[in-house]
């Protein structure tokens, strides 16, 4: 429907064009300006009939975000992660990852799809051509500004249009709420798993080579040995996690070398038990240096003096390893007489 079409009484009120006036050629403007064509009115600007019919449309797509947005997060947690279903042509599929997909697409598409659609239909669509101004607005050019956003404000009709802003302002505030959602794939809360392992008073001290239990006659003054925790073997399905926490070294120190008092007392005839687990990253520490009693982290060369509590000497590592209270058992075994008394590994912010 052209303007031509339309009774004068029904067309919107006459704009303002000025910026838009036609220039005429001459010596020093060889092309003349043929300024904007004349505009033409849409059938929702005269006939409020099919502007609301575009209004329905509009809320219509932002309510269908708001749906697939619910349906994210209902697929997310119904879904199990390990179902495929058969999709075609595309084949076999994860059913989790495809409802993600679909629903999430669906919700950003309609929120776009819904702000065009008011756009094209509902705001002016009136071209208006302004002229270059300075980088630094002057106070009428900043007057000019708030005058258009008031204007471009009523034009939109966000405020007369109540039910496309109150269906918008859902949709904006539940598609957030997918990627709230996913922060669940992050992984289970530490609770205090990170300030227990698996050490416990009469675990048994095994051999991470020979996976046999140890006995202090296995330990040679300046030997370095791996240990485990008696009954963790590496085809459980949690042995990395678990040994990331639990993995020990063994040395046997002379006991007048060993200049702290607490380890003295920890360990059973200057063979002394300390966290594999560097306290910088969580390395594993594999280099022993016999003749100083230091360790060093290969990673970041984080050193530390396993004659004086372990504590740092060198490199980034915050604080000393943790050391294990060990002992003898009945049968002869060295055994651990309790857990660590300090998380090991890297600091956490809530260590305490």
């Amino acid at each position: 429907m052209s303007s031509q079409d339309i009774p004068e009484e029904n067309l919107p009120a006459a704009q303002d064009t000025t910026h838009g006036a036609v220039s005429v050629a001459d010596e020093k403007n060889p092309f003349a300006d043929p300024g904007l064509p004349p505009h033409e009115h849409r059938i929702q600007d005269v006939d409020e009939r099919a502007a609301r019919r575009s209004e329905r449309m509009v809320a219509l797509l932002f309510t269908v975000s708001m749906l697939a947005t619910i349906g994210f997060i209902a697929s997310y947690v119904t879904i199990p992660a390990d179902k495929n279903i058969f999709v075609f042509p595309i084949g076999h599929i994860s059913a989790l990852n495809f409802a993600l997909g679909l629903c999430l697409g669906t919700a950003l598409f309609t929120i776009g799809a819904g702000a065009v659609h008011w756009a094209r239909t509902l705001m002016s669509d009136v071209e208006v051509a302004d002229e270059r101004h300075p980088i630094s607005a002057s106070p009428e050019v900043r007057e000019k500004v708030h005058a258009d956003f008031k204007l471009g404000a009523k034009e939109s009709a966000i405020g007369r249009r109540k039910l496309i802003r109150n269906t918008m302002l859902g949709a904006l505030t539940l598609v957030p709420l997918s990627g709230v959602v996913l922060l669940r794939d992050l992984g289970p809360l530490p609770e205090s798993k990170l300030r227990h392992t698996l050490w416990s008073k009469g675990k048994l001290l095994v051999n991470m080579n020979t996976n046999l239990p140890l006995r202090p006659e296995d330990v040679q003054v300046g030997s370095l040995t791996f240990a485990k925790p008696d009954g963790l073997e590496e085809a459980q399905e949690d042995f990395q996690n678990e040994i990331a926490k639990a993995a020990l070294m063994i040395i046997r120190l002379q006991p007048d070398n060993i200049k702290d008092k607490r380890e003295l007392e920890w360990s059973h005839e200057g063979i002394v038990a300390y966290s594999k687990i560097c306290t910088h990253v969580g390395c594993p520490i594999s280099l022993y240096e016999q003749q100083t009693h230091h360790v060093l982290c290969p990673c970041h060369q984080s050193t530390f003096d396993l004659s004086d509590g372990a504590r740092v000497i060198f490199g980034p590592a915050g604080h000393a390893l943790p050391q294990l209270r060990i002992g003898v058992n009945g049968d002869g075994y060295l055994q651990a007489l309790g857990d660590f008394e300090e998380p090991v590994g890297p600091a956490f912010w809530e260590r305490g």
